[in-house]
């Protein structure tokens, strides 16, 4: 009799854990994974090169350039695609004239800052707090437990308008998205982070650190932070791109950052009135955010896959009937199978025909 394959779920169980090393070379064998991740860096260059790349392009972001624009016409950018030449390389805003190419690059800057802080913020709190919810007295649990509930329910872009709204004008409108955009959205981190330690603190491990005297902040340190490490990841890279798109859609309602500061969501709020005379000034911000949030998005998915055990083995699962085709599933409608293959009582065809 031949051996049976083990299945997906076994194979998975049976196989070592994958170092940092192998998930990355798993990740960058996809193409799709690879191209996100190009484009990912190439963003984050663009970002931390802007002050180096508008002054290769001889501009800045903040310039105005009126004998560039018709004020017969209402102030539209001279010349054709809004006035792109050698000199303004993506053409000048219409209705200030300040150049575009340096506008996008400096707001990349803005709007991954402020995607990447409030992560950071989101995933600090929600960690801290689950920890302290999962391994603190049932009072502390009912009482983050009603807080992350009572966060989650709320509607959080309106009381981002608000808060936006009520700090004074000179408070750093960058640092100011990072902070309500943190502070509004730990909730989610929090409740994965309180439902994995409930499950990490009853394995064998955790309950011998307790019994040879560790502290709680110990635990929560050497043996259940490892643990939690997968799951935080792929909830911080689903996070970044939802992130990306708060940023702009507070700038683009226009209580994010004010002008002359660069960000997209700014750029496509002032684009808005222009977009019949000067279609390329919406086009160029609102691209680069679709791409942005694109590329985030398919890296996320993929690490969300690496990382959770069971969304690679539906994963495979799903892979392995795709591949046997419908005779995987059982006889054709219709056609029926013999009494003699036909599964008795114990599940197998063999003791069925014994």
């Amino acid at each position: 009799m031949a051996p049976q394959e083990p299945s997906a779920g076994e194979a998975l169980a049976a196989s070592p854990a994958a170092g940092g090393r192998q998930v990355w070379r798993r990740l960058l064998a996809r193409r799709a994974v690879l191209a996100a991740a190009l484009v990912i860096v190439l963003l984050a260059l663009i970002a931390a090169a802007a002050p180096l790349l508008s002054a290769l392009e001889g501009q800045d972001p903040t310039s105005y350039h009126n004998d560039l624009l018709d004020s017969a016409a209402g102030g539209v950018p001279i010349g054709s695609f809004g006035g792109v030449g050698a000199e303004h390389w993506l053409g000048v805003e219409p209705g200030t004239g300040r150049d575009v190419f340096a506008r996008l690059v400096h707001g990349a800057r803005i709007s991954l800052l402020v995607a990447v802080g409030a992560t950071l913020v989101q995933v600090t709190l929600g960690v801290l707090l689950g920890l302290l919810a999962g391994l603190g007295s049932r009072l502390i649990d009912q009482l983050i437990g009603n807080t992350t509930e009572v966060m989650l329910a709320l509607p959080s872009l309106v009381f981002a308008i608000s808060l936006m709204a009520v700090v004074p004008s000179g408070f750093p409108r960058p640092l100011l998205l990072t902070l309500v955009i943190g502070l509004l959205g730990w909730a989610g981190t929090a409740r994965i982070v309180r439902a994995q330690t409930l499950s990490l603190k009853q394995l064998d491990y955790v309950a011998a650190a307790r019994l040879a005297g560790a502290t709680r902040w110990r635990i929560a340190r050497r043996e259940l932070l490892p643990s939690l490490a997968a799951p935080v990841i792929t909830y911080a890279a689903v996070l970044l791109p939802s992130n990306v798109i708060a940023e702009a859609g507070l700038s683009f309602l226009g209580v994010g950052v004010k002008p002359p500061t660069a960000s997209w969501g700014q750029m496509l709020s002032g684009a808005t009135t222009w977009f019949r005379a000067d279609p390329m000034y919406v086009l160029l911000p609102s691209a680069l955010l679709f791409v942005t949030v694109l590329a985030f998005t398919v890296f996320g998915d993929a690490v969300r896959t690496e990382l959770d055990p069971r969304a690679a083995s539906r994963l495979r699962v799903g892979t392995a009937r795709g591949a046997a085709g419908p005779a995987a599933d059982g006889p054709a409608p219709g056609t029926g199978a013999p009494d003699s293959a036909r599964p008795g009582p114990s599940g197998t065809a063999e003791e069925a025909t014994a």
